[in-house]
């Protein structure tokens, strides 16, 4: 009798083990960056990838930096940002299995329309920054290692300034997100270094433009990983490579293709498959 009852017990804890598994499977967690939920494609895009396979897509939009740095830390299962560079190093070193590129659209170099460094027009973004700090204009930046912090840092480099320097007075750092970035830059009639995709579905324009577009050093390439689960075991990996699956799709890719807002396109589909 004992025995049976240690039988039940048993079998008990196995069904109830994959019961667990199975309702942990129901979602995974998406590490990503702000632009990606600030321009409405989240909203647009994952309900209808959880209709056509039931798994809940819970995004978790934050830097760039800060998603890989949660990344590695174990807390996702799948990663979706745009610092190619860093992405790479993630695999390079572990974290994630493979990287795919996905999409991809621009930054832009916003201001407002009295533009008192002059910058309207052009097409050399390293050569606006200079510009810019040459004349002490206000400046914000996110201030927050996301892959848009990562690429205006590149760009005050190439043009060979320490915006750093000037912190507190004409450079102004947020440590914020995409949204709250542009919001202060409005406020203090400053310029702002954002992705296209964002600046097209921000509500708070007022008198601000595109003052610097189509540099080619302004493309902006989106990524996915895999987080690996040999070195976090808690990673739904055939739950996460499903979703990536999808995406690199031909009907993922048109439906990316196809998200509008104010009838733009804000992503460009480009994943190798």
């Amino acid at each position: 009798m004992k025995r049976l009852i240690g039988w039940i017990l048993l079998c008990a804890g196995v069904l109830a083990g994959a019961a667990t598994n199975a309702a942990d499977d129901s979602f995974i967690i998406l590490q990503s960056t702000t632009s990606t939920r600030n321009s409405g494609l989240f909203d647009y895009l994952l309900p209808m990838y959880e209709a056509q396979s039931g798994v809940e897509v819970r995004a978790v939009a934050v830097g760039t930096g800060q998603a890989l740095k949660n990344a590695r830390n174990g807390d996702g299962d799948v990663l979706l940002v745009h610092a190619k560079s860093a992405e790479e190093e993630f695999v390079a070193a572990g974290f994630g299995i493979e990287r795919f590129d996905l999409m991809y659209n621009d930054f832009v170099i916003v201001g407002p329309a009295a533009d008192p460094a002059g910058i309207n027009g052009s097409r050399d973004a390293v050569a606006a920054l200079k510009a810019i700090a040459d004349a002490g204009a206000t400046f914000a930046s996110r201030g927050d290692d996301s892959g848009t912090h990562k690429k205006e840092l590149a760009l005050w480099h190439a043009a060979g300034v320490e915006p750093g320097v000037a912190s507190g007075t004409w450079y102004r750092e947020t440590g914020s997100g995409m949204g709250a970035t542009l919001n202060v830059a409005t406020g203090t009639h400053g310029y702002c270094l954002t992705d296209r995709a964002t600046w097209i579905s921000f509500a708070n324009k007022q008198d601000f433009r595109i003052h610097v577009e189509g540099d080619p050093q302004l493309f902006n390439q989106y990524g996915l990983i895999v987080v690996n689960p040999a070195v976090h075991p808690r990673v739904k990996h055939a739950a996460a490579q499903a979703f990536v699956d999808w995406l690199v799709s031909d009907a993922g890719q048109a439906a990316i293709a196809a998200f509008r807002v104010d009838g733009k396109q804000l992503f460009y589909p480009n994943a190798k498959r």
